[in-house]
């Protein structure tokens, strides 16, 4: 007979993601959404249940399959999920992930959107996929009128319908996108995969993709040569008479985490397709998806890092070690709050970011995006694997087996990393906007100028950084450095001005005024460690 288990932290189950957040929560209200708080928190409650974690294994213990024929030799292309799959998909519909804010726009909208999508980034993340690429579509969609009058209808729907028909006849549509090709990669420019104008104003499209993310989307926005250049294609899995359009799915990616949502190879034979946005600027229209998605990847990754920094939390609060708990271990309190520290400066900045994207029109907003989008996901992606590998750490070998969940997000973090441009492309937009305009850098500094006066290393960093960005002097070798330390700066403007002063207070001396940036643990000795961690995760079951 097994003996029973001791000395071993409960399963983290069942509890409510935002009412044991208090940074999420303030900084939703602080961002603007305040009125969306109620509605938050039903959702951290539903989504924070035994169930709902269950179906995230199982959507990863069974990744999707690939049929490529069916019996009598037809070529049907069809990719099938385990139903714990379509069951997530059908709460994130449900509650606008994949188009709330642009059907149902108002103050706080893409905010109160960011704060849902955080948490369902600490259940599961492959289901973001899809959900991400339909949000920023929308952005791309809107310059066509007369498409957008046919799609989006059925993409603001707040539905899942995996139903393989016309994106017309559908009770709800999700849109996937196609960009890279094998021998270029991030450099687009160099793709081959041609689009031939018929008489009837469509296009023939013939070559291939090597990332087509998730193909069983209703339609893809594709990058394809023209007469005229490179340009951007709306592409529907199957065309208005219900036929399979000439998308031929040659595999499915083995990848190393992302392992719910289906990648792909695919090869265009003779597909269908119509023109979006001006022919021959295709990377300026397929960026208006890409700066949304860029967005989603640092609050996935900043939703992913929470999770992993609560089942940290939660094992040292119950595991007993040389006669003390865990989380009473000096050098573990140390690593423990660098971690809360780490995980609240992703997430404000995440929230912050969110903020940016509410207007189309301020001047200041846009400048401050079109630069803080790219290097947060830089900065805040680039982090998130190593804050993951620390928690598991903090578990020991619990933390390293399938069983635990953190084993799924830590090889799900790159992925937030790699997609929608590599490290190196997000510092050399960085140093593209900047070199664009000095109203750019103006606007990032004014934003910064809000905390001046708060800590005196913050204002050190901030003159720093002042100096550099207004020096005309940005070189591309040193780009990573730059974007870094911008970051840096602006997670301590926002958690100056938070409510988390002991929080504040040991970043800027751990990230300004040491020899920081190793490991984790850093917090320096004399920091209110215990009240960081107190405010950090509260084991509330309040549902």
């Amino acid at each position: 007979m097994a003996r029973p288990a001791h000395n071993q932290p409960p399963p983290l189950v069942d509890y409510n993601l935002l009412r044991t957040d208090r940074a999420l929560a303030q900084g939703i209200e602080r961002e603007g959404a305040a009125w969306a708080l109620p509605e938050l928190a039903r959702t951290g409650a539903a989504l924070g249940t035994c169930e709902n974690f269950e179906r995230a294994r199982l959507a990863n213990a069974y990744p999707p399959v690939l049929r490529t024929f069916d019996a009598g030799g037809e070529r049907i292309d069809r990719v099938e999920f385990h139903p714990a799959w379509h069951e997530l998909l059908s709460g994130i519909t449900a509650r606008g992930l994949h188009s709330g804010p642009w059907a149902h726009p108002r103050p706080g909208a893409h905010v109160a959107r960011a704060g849902s999508y955080f948490m369902q980034a600490q259940i599961e993340s492959g289901t973001l996929c899809p959900t991400t690429m339909t949000y920023g579509s929308v952005a791309a969609i809107r310059t066509d009128p007369d498409l957008a009058r046919q799609v989006l209808p059925v993409i603001y729907a707040p539905v899942h319908d995996p139903r393989e028909l016309p994106i017309g006849e559908k009770r709800g549509a999700m849109v996937g996108m196609g960009m890279t090709e094998k021998q270029g990669g991030s450099d687009v420019r160099t793709n081959t995969t041609r689009a031939e104008r018929q008489p009837d104003g469509s296009y023939r499209l013939d070559g291939h993709k090597w990332f087509f993310s998730a193909p069983q989307c209703d339609a893809h926005l594709v990058l394809a040569q023209t007469d005229h250049g490179l340009s951007c294609l709306f592409v529907p899995r199957l065309t208005a008479d219900g036929a399979r359009n000439g998308i031929h799915i040659q595999r499915l990616k083995d990848k190393v985490g992302n392992r719910s949502n289906a990648s792909s190879e695919v090869e265009f034979v003779a597909a269908h397709g119509t023109l979006l946005g001006e022919d021959g600027r295709g990377v300026s229209t397929i960026l208006e998806m890409g700066t949304y998605t860029r967005l989603d990847c640092v609050i996935g990754s900043a939703g992913m890092m929470r999770r992993a920094l609560v089942q940290a939390l939660h094992h040292a609060r119950h595991r007993v070690v040389f006669a003390r708990q865990l989380i009473d271990q000096p050098l573990m309190r140390s690593v423990l709050a660098d971690l809360v520290v780490e995980s609240e400066a992703a997430t404000l900045l995440a929230l912050r970011l969110a903020r940016a994207f509410e207007s189309e029109h301020d001047e200041g907003e846009l400048a401050f995006r079109r630069v803080m989008t790219s290097a947060a996901k830089f900065w805040v992606c680039k982090r998130g694997p190593q804050l993951a590998a620390e928690a598991m750490e903090v578990l020991g070998g619990n933390g390293y087996v399938e069983e635990a969940m953190l084993g799924r997000i830590y090889r799900e973090m790159p992925v937030n990393s790699i997609w929608e441009g590599s490290g190196n492309i997000m510092c050399l937009d960085v140093l593209r906007a900047f070199s664009k305009s000095a109203h750019t850098a103006a606007a990032v500094l004014a934003e910064l100028e809000l905390a001046r006066g708060l800590d005196a290393r913050y204002d050190a960093a901030l003159a720093a950084l002042a100096g550099r960005l207004t020096s005309g002097e940005l070189q591309e070798a040193d780009a990573r450095t730059l974007v870094r330390d911008l970051v840096l700066v602006m997670q301590a403007c926002l958690l100056l001005r938070s409510s988390r002063a002991d929080a504040a207070e040991t970043f800027c001396e751990s990230r300004f005024t040491r020899c920081w940036g190793a490991v984790f643990g850093d917090a320096p000795a004399g920091s209110r460690t215990r009240e960081i961690l107190d405010a950090a995760w509260s084991e509330c079951p309040d549902q």
